[in-house]
């Protein structure tokens, strides 16, 4: 946990907040973080609603996974969006099932990890659509479908079918995908069940003040 002040720190009323993280210091997940390198890079791009939710994985993702960026907006500058894609001459591939009506552009199988950049929504189903409409550019990437999902662990939040995943799940089965390494996921997937025990735990002390 970093030990830096934040502009909450000053503010009466305010909860302070855990610098990396984002979170109130009494809810810091920082610790849950384990560090990755893989040679792929990891682009994020956030929906403003998941920003400030505290069931939310993606910032534990990516705090966890080394040079990668997370990227809070719905609709971003095509300029801007470029260069989030293709910094450093990255092959951007967008982690997301070919939907009906779109025809995607197929992977390049030639290019290695160390040349690619996975794209990464983290949305609602329905907010990742909107997503998609809003940023063309999101629209004409090549698309990565995980192969052999497990049944998700987010028990947190309401997924509406098994095969739904978290965020930091599915940039984590889809980064060992990539590498062709599955192993990579595990200490990610150790970390997410940690971040999910963690969040668990608050459940019933909000039923009980709910009930007071």
């Amino acid at each position: 946990m970093s030990g830096a002040m934040t502009a909450a720190d000053g503010v009466p009323g305010r909860r302070a907040c855990c610098a990396a993280c984002l979170r109130p210091r009494s809810a810091c997940i920082c610790r849950w973080i384990a560090p990755v390198a893989p040679r792929a890079a990891l682009l994020v791009l956030q929906h403003p609603l998941e920003a400030a939710n505290a069931k939310n994985s993606a910032r534990l993702l990516h705090l966890s996974v080394a040079g990668s960026v997370l990227a809070v907006g719905e609709a971003f500058g095509a300029d801007e969006l470029d260069e989030l894609l293709h910094a450093g001459g990255r092959r951007p591939v967008l982690l997301y099932p070919e939907t009906p009506g779109e025809t995607a552009a197929a992977p390049d199988d030639e290019a290695g990890p160390d040349q690619l950049r996975l794209v990464l929504l983290d949305a609602t189903w329905r907010k990742s659509r909107k997503m998609l409409y809003l940023n063309p550019a999101l629209q004409r990437l090549p698309r990565l479908a995980l192969r052999d999902v497990a049944p998700s662990n987010y028990r947190i939040r309401k997924a509406h079918a098994p095969h739904q995943l978290s965020s930091l799940e599915a940039g984590a089965l889809a980064l060992g995908q990539l590498e062709g390494d599955p192993a990579l996921a595990g200490p990610l997937l150790d970390a997410f069940a940690g971040f999910v025990e963690q969040q668990a735990g608050y459940v019933p002390q909000r039923q009980e003040a709910g009930a007071a």
